[in-house]
């Protein structure tokens, strides 16, 4: 017997709510069963079958209790269909452009980045939230560790490498559109320091992608230890709140939105006292979000604001819309700047002092 169709308009609001309210709390579930199959290796399994992949073969080839296979693999596969990473057609599952983005092998692999993300102790903080807003602690991090982010990390060397792990996949991503398409950035330049550059993914793209360009690796030392530089790659230790060593440009990927307004105004001073004036080429490159809501993007809006969230929970940044970024500029110093938005979520900005 079919039920009547008579809901009240009312009523179709309090279950369209429950319904909006149940989605975002289960919202994680698409990130760890993200994550689960990343640990599963499935993404690789199914790429090296090399064509379609039943959910027998699936199974048969995954290293998990066979009595759980079939019908939690199943409807595992199932809710990572519907949020996009696979697709399965007549004959069996196949990757997408996204997990493409997750196997072990490729050069632009991000699988790296969801580990990292999706690791208890960036998770645990999440925990913490409301209990920071009500106490002295500088993030929620702090709050639910003791200690900020970049203090814990340099106790702790399996953060730190996961962590460095995940800024050098997305820099390996991030650097090969920029020097595919960004390329006059680089134009003109004899020499690059990479402020907060980790353990140089990004200078070594840069330095293998312009030769002539003389660059260096600057962060505390703690990061690169081990590392030893190349012909035009160079390893500095120090703190960018002290000093920045000088060079015709700055990079700063994806570092300022750690930072408050007030510590990003101390560091692009530092950066402006190491360049030269605009005529003789001095520039601070900045790669990071620049949030905008007018393109009519939700999905990429959605995420910036995610990212902005995050730097409020893990560190004490932020990301900035284009108004925020000139005052910032302005504060520090710098004359005029240039934004290109050709990375996606994030943009090119070129400072000039």
């Amino acid at each position: 017997m079919a039920l009547p169709n008579n809901i009240g308009d009312e009523t179709n609001e309090v279950l369209a709510a429950q319904a909006h309210i149940a989605n975002h709390v289960f919202n994680y579930i698409n990130s760890m069963s993200l994550k689960c199959a990343i640990q599963l290796g499935i993404p690789d399994i199914i790429h090296n079958h090399g064509r379609a992949m039943t959910q027998s073969d699936l199974v048969n080839a995954l290293p998990i209790n066979k009595s759980k296979g079939h019908d939690c693999i199943y409807r595992l596969m199932r809710i990572l269909i519907h949020a996009g990473f696979f697709t399965q057609g007549e004959e069996g599952y196949l990757l997408t452009p996204t997990s493409r983005l997750l196997l072990k092998n490729e050069p632009l692999s991000l699988a790296p980045f969801v580990q990292a993300q999706l690791d208890p102790v960036l998770m645990d903080p999440w925990h913490s939230l409301g209990e920071w807003f009500a106490n002295e602690d500088s993030t929620p991090f702090a709050t639910a560790h003791g200690k900020p982010l970049f203090e814990y990390a340099g106790d702790d060397q399996r953060l730190n490498n996961l962590f460095n792990e995940a800024m050098g996949c997305d820099a390996r991503l991030i650097m090969s559109v920029l020097i595919e398409n960004g390329k006059g950035v680089f134009e003109g330049l004899k020499s690059l320091v990479d402020v907060g550059g980790g353990i140089g993914t990004v200078a070594k793209a840069i330095s293998n992608a312009f030769p002539e360009l003389k660059c260096s690796v600057f962060d505390l030392p703690h990061v690169f230890e081990g590392l030893e530089g190349a012909k035009n790659l160079s390893y500095i230790g120090g703190d960018m709140f002290k000093f920045v060593p000088s060079a015709d440009a700055i990079l700063l990927k994806w570092i300022l939105h750690d930072w408050s307004d007030e510590d990003c105004v101390k560091i692009l001073k530092k950066c402006k006292e190491a360049i030269p004036n605009k005529e003789n080429g001095g520039k601070v490159i900045v790669i990071d979000i620049v949030i905008d809501n007018q393109k009519g993007d939700d999905k990429s809006f959605e995420t910036q604001l995610f990212s902005d969230v995050l730097m409020m929970v893990h560190v004490s940044g932020k990301e900035r819309n284009e108004q925020e970024w000139a005052k910032l500029f302005s504060n520090a110093g710098f004359c005029d700047y240039k934004i290109s938005p050709i990375l996606g979520l994030r943009s090119v900005i070129e400072v000039y002092p």
